[in-house]
């Protein structure tokens, strides 16, 4: 019987991280399903599905963070790897400090990816 690949869902209001994320992280082995707001992903079936989350920070509504506290509430521990376009080390280091697997300023390379996913037990 064959294992399921992980499944990480990548939430991100901006268009082109949704088409184009996704395809890497299935080059690495993994499933992905894309949304483009906390609340979308809170109204779908990959909520209790998802093996990581890949999140952007700053976002209309449901912030990145506040989605974070969202599942925690629920009691939903699932690996976040945060990114977002504004490299601030010292909202990185709370992001990391609140239970962040990771976080990565845009653009980030493929190997940084992979490297956060790595910390996050999503691939080996």
């Amino acid at each position: 019987m064959r294992k399921r690949s992980k499944l990480v869902s990548v939430i991100d209001d901006d268009e082109s991280v949704r088409e184009a994320l996704p395809d890497l992280l299935r080059s690495f082995g993994l499933s992905v399903e894309a949304f483009p707001s906390a609340e979308a992903f809170l109204e779908s079936q990959a909520l209790e599905a998802s093996d990581g989350i890949i999140l952007d920070v700053a976002m209309p509504g449901m912030t990145g963070p506040e989605l974070q506290r969202e599942l925690r509430r629920r009691n939903l521990r699932v690996p976040i790897i945060f990114v977002t376009a504004f490299a601030d080390e010292m909202a990185r280091a709370r992001l990391l400090s609140d239970g962040a697997a990771g976080c990565l300023f845009k653009p980030f390379s493929d190997e940084e990816l992979q490297s956060a996913l790595r910390l996050a037990s999503l691939v080996t």
